[in-house]
């Protein structure tokens, strides 16, 4: 009899997407939804960087160097600098998304049974990547009550075992929005000194901080640290260019280099038309940013007030990306989800929502909490949650 691998049994599905059927289904009725879901922005791709794609002059797209083009690596170095990151281009291998970057990391620095800390609630794919290394993931409670701030050190230290081997930080974060003040950075930083442990740091969100009473850090930018530290980058989220599936692995250590290059050469290379949409992105305006910033600090805050004005739901002010976490009044956030988008319609729309159970690594949490992604315009965000207000007085399992 034919068998599916254990490994395979154990992947967990996506709970951003596992929902995709019941939205289809939906479709297919007529009904129109909002995807809150997900985190695809529908801010427009710059042109400018479609433009270099369009414009290519060469006759056969080659494979690449298995670090990636050195004219992109090149340019990641001018923009790194502009965030006091000082590496070289030697020191960047370009990767296919972020999603690479992370497993290229895993594999290279830890042993099937091995252990990553990681604060929970934490962006799902994380449990994905983990399942595919033989990697443990070791999850340190944040809670919705403290807007999801960084656990105490003690927290930290108490799960900390000879197979610990890293700590994931992602700042800004995904799922919660929350942005770790410069204190928190520094916390960790030095638990990873004094253990000798690593410091996978996942950044795709740095462009959008919204608090400016935390100014971003890197943990790159921490002198001492420099052997600790991968840093872990895209350019689909910051330049709304998710399809191009191009990320980076930044880090000092030559060791992790050289071993992550290792899996870069059984790949071949990175996507070659995403490179030149990459490296065109860097040479965009300094002011680019202020337009999309401002707007997604714009829907947080309609989002936001809009939550915290439904009765029984609570939502904490994030800090950057463009996700927020909320606790609802229903029994079952899965459930809820799927009844929104199976049994439930207003006006002949409906929103789609993502459980946030599936950013937990232990089952029972989040039950009644969702993720949010406010990645669509202020008018269909708003009719988005005249449908959630309406949904939660009718929804059968409804706590309060």
């Amino acid at each position: 009899m034919l068998t599916i691998s254990q490994r395979g049994c154990d992947m967990p599905a996506s709970p951003i997407r596992k929902l995709v059927p019941y939205a289809e289904g939906a479709k297919r009725k007529g009904t129109k939804v909002y995807h809150l879901n997900i985190g695809q922005p529908d801010i427009e791709t710059p042109p400018a960087i479609l433009a270099a794609v369009k414009n290519i002059d060469f006759p056969v797209l080659e494979y690449s160097h298995s670090a990636g083009n050195e004219s992109y690596r090149r340019k990641l170095v001018e923009y790194y600098k502009r965030w006091t990151i000082d590496v070289t281009h030697e020191q960047i291998l370009v990767t296919t998304a972020g999603s690479e970057a992370i497993l290229f990391a895993f594999f290279a620095c830890m042993n099937p049974g091995d252990e990553v800390i990681i604060p929970e609630p934490f962006y799902a794919n994380y449990n994905g990547f983990a399942c595919t290394a033989g990697v443990n993931v070791v999850p340190i409670l944040s809670t919705i009550e403290t807007g999801f701030a960084l656990p105490s050190i003690e927290a930290f230290e108490k799960v900390i075992t000879p197979k610990t081997k890293a700590i994931i930080l992602c700042n800004p974060n995904n799922p919660t929005g929350y942005l770790y003040s410069n204190e928190e950075v520094k916390d960790l930083a030095r638990i990873c000194r004094q253990h000798n442990l690593y410091l996978i740091s996942d950044e795709a969100y740095r462009e959008f901080c919204y608090d400016t009473t935390k100014p971003y850090l890197s943990p790159l930018q921490i002198e001492g640290l420099e052997e600790n530290v991968i840093l872990v980058d895209t350019v689909s989220k910051r330049y709304s260019s998710c399809g191009a599936r191009v990320g980076a692995l930044v880090t000092k250590n030559k060791a992790v280099y050289d071993t992550a290059m290792k899996f870069a050469q059984a790949r071949l290379s990175p996507p070659g038309l995403g490179q030149i949409l990459g490296e065109a992105a860097v040479d965009l305006p300094d002011d680019y940013f202020n337009e999309p910033k401002a707007e997604y600090k714009s829907r947080r805050d309609l989002l936001v007030e809009r939550l915290n004005d439904m009765k029984g739901v609570f939502c904490p002010n994030p800090g950057g990306a463009f996700y927020a976490i909320a606790k609802l009044p229903i029994d079952d956030g899965d459930k809820f989800c799927q009844w929104l988008l199976e049994e439930f319609t207003h006006e002949g729309q409906t929103v789609m929502l993502a459980p946030a159970s599936g950013f937990y690594s232990s089952p029972e949490l989040g039950k009644n909490e969702v993720r949010f992604a406010y990645v669509i315009n202020k008018e269909s965000l708003a009719k988005a949650m005249d449908c959630l207000e309406i949904a939660l007085k009718q929804y059968p399992g409804r706590t309060t």
